[in-house]
């Protein structure tokens, strides 16, 4: 048979195929016509998935479920209005607690694709240089035949994916903006218990420094900013480098109890809703301790949430030069509603603007000193001690 006769043979069983199906197709429809008056549409889908579908063992009614909420919610096009099931609402909870098993790598999106929003200090993640940026485009883990491409995948579901028992690996597949290709990177899972600030009290040139790491706004925060504030005044320094780099965020009422101790008095963040209305949140009364002391903020594409929020703040309010590279730009506000069977709901209600009225989502926090981060202490110490001025 010659190549024409075999390609037009080809086309002639290809089309054969599809008028088949098109006509079986048709027939199912006219057989059984989907009204939406009458039982409801999602009752007929349900029932006919029941009675015709082929792996009748592949059928979860609570999969099903909880599917067909989620899909309600994901088809509003918003990455952070998300429903999540019992199993990944307590993936949630546990990662505003400060502590899990996983790889230590916050995630957020970029231009719609699931990426590093910051890896987490002394983690897995940040031993293996994943970057703020880096877009993860899959997840696998051979031992629990996990193989899934992250193209329109929650948050959550990928904190799932990537959570697991301790010492097992999961390689995640990353493309970093400036690379020709994406490449795997290998993780070992480990415990991770995250704490919200650090501080060392250094001596540059005969000033009493003391630099503040801040890496989460989780709920440690609350009872460890007291101990930072109480070390800051026994040292009494008169220079404070509030280290937001690589800091993902977490509460806001974190980063008004900070800010508190930096202003008098005043606005701290405006919360903007749906209804044009606005509504401020302030400067907690009875704190301001550190009002005086010299202050500068470092921040980078992984600061993001209530971390930028801190650092626009302490912009605007009391020009601390803010040093690094320009911010993530999350600043929209989620609302999360708990139900009794384990499952919950984020909900994007507002956005978060600074004291000026100026939104920062999709848009970051732009630094007044540019540094590139080497991620090296000394190397970062030196490069932010040269720039003329900022210590005195």
């Amino acid at each position: 048979m010659s190549f024409r006769k075999l390609r037009n043979f080809s086309l002639f069983l290809l089309v054969t195929v599809v008028v088949h199906v098109a006509i079986f197709r048709s027939k199912i429809f006219l057989d059984k016509p989907i009204l939406v008056n009458g039982e409801g549409l999602s009752s007929q889908v349900l029932s006919i998935l029941k009675n015709d579908f082929l792996y009748k063992d592949k059928i979860d009614d609570e999969k099903i479920y909880y599917g067909s909420i989620k899909g309600q919610v994901s088809s509003l096009g918003d990455p952070y209005t998300v429903f999540l099931p019992p199993d990944e609402n307590k993936t949630s909870q546990e990662n505003l607690a400060g502590e899990f098993g996983g790889v230590g790598v916050s995630l957020g999106y970029k231009e719609g694709s699931l990426a590093v929003m910051s890896p987490l200090a002394k983690t897995p993640a940040d031993r293996a240089d994943l970057r703020a940026g880096d877009l993860i485009l899959k997840i696998k883990d051979e031992k629990a035949g996990i193989d899934v491409d992250t193209q329109d995948i929650s948050i959550q579901r990928a904190v799932e994916l990537i959570r697991g028992e301790i010492g097992t690996k999961v390689v995640l597949s990353i493309f970093r903006q400036g690379e020709n290709e994406a490449r795997d990177v290998e993780l070992i899972r480990d415990n991770i218990v995250v704490a919200s600030v650090e501080i060392e009290n250094l001596d540059h040139n005969g000033k009493k420094i003391s630099w503040i790491k801040m890496y989460k706004f989780s709920d440690r925060l609350y009872e460890e900013w007291e101990e930072m504030v109480s070390s800051v005044l026994a040292n009494n320094s008169e220079v404070i480098i509030l280290d937001l780099r690589n800091n993902p965020g977490g509460y806001l009422d974190g980063s008004v109890l900070i800010a508190s101790d930096f202003l008098e008095d005043g606005v701290v963040v405006k919360q903007k809703s749906a209804d044009g209305s606005v509504e401020e949140y302030k400067v907690e009364r009875g704190r301001s301790r550190l009002v005086g002391k010299k202050l500068m903020v470092l921040i980078n594409g992984g600061s993001a949430s209530a971390a930028e929020i801190l650092a626009g703040a302490l912009k605007q309010r009391i020009n601390a030069p803010i040093v690094g590279e320009t911010s993530f730009g999350k600043g929209t506000v989620q609302k999360t509603d708990d139900f009794v069977d384990g499952s919950g709901l984020h909900v994007t209600i507002a956005k978060w603007l600074l004291p000026s009225g100026d939104d920062i989502d999709g848009k970051g926090v732009e630094p007044d000193y540019e540094i590139e981060w080497e991620y090296d202490d000394e190397i970062d110490r030196n490069k932010i001690f040269e720039i003329d001025g900022l210590l005195n």
